[in-house]
């Protein structure tokens, strides 16, 4: 009877993807219902998302070729800090912040109110 050598352990293929931030369903929903509103508005135009390890972003366009002209962000390991969700704008700059989404997404309720002229 020959003995076999021990095989090592293989690398889990899925264990990065444990780790991956992103947005549920429901945040999602949130998400889209206000992109939905500013693209009614003429305002966006364009959207992508990304889910990382740290951070998952979904960004605002108002051309596609453009940089992001805001930027939703999901951050858990704030969670205990300022806030787990921000809005970020153009340069970076933190315009919100909180542990709630809804009101995060408030931000752009102004957005939406236009003087009559």
């Amino acid at each position: 009877m020959s003995m076999m050598p021990p095989v090592p352990p293989q690398p889990n293929p899925f264990a990065a993807r444990d780790e991956v931030v992103s947005f549920d369903r429901h945040e999602l929903g949130a998400i889209l219902s206000v992109y939905g509103r500013m693209v009614a508005a003429g305002e966006w135009r364009d959207y992508g998302f990304a889910a990382m390890r740290e951070v998952a972003v979904f960004s605002i366009f108002r051309r596609t070729a453009e940089v992001p002209l805001y930027r939703i962000e999901k951050r858990p390991r704030l969670r205990a800090k300022q806030g787990i969700y921000a809005v970020l704008g153009e340069g970076g700059q933190v315009l919100r912040r909180g542990h709630d989404l809804a009101a995060v997404l408030r931000f752009f309720d102004r957005k939406l109110i236009k003087p009559i002229e």
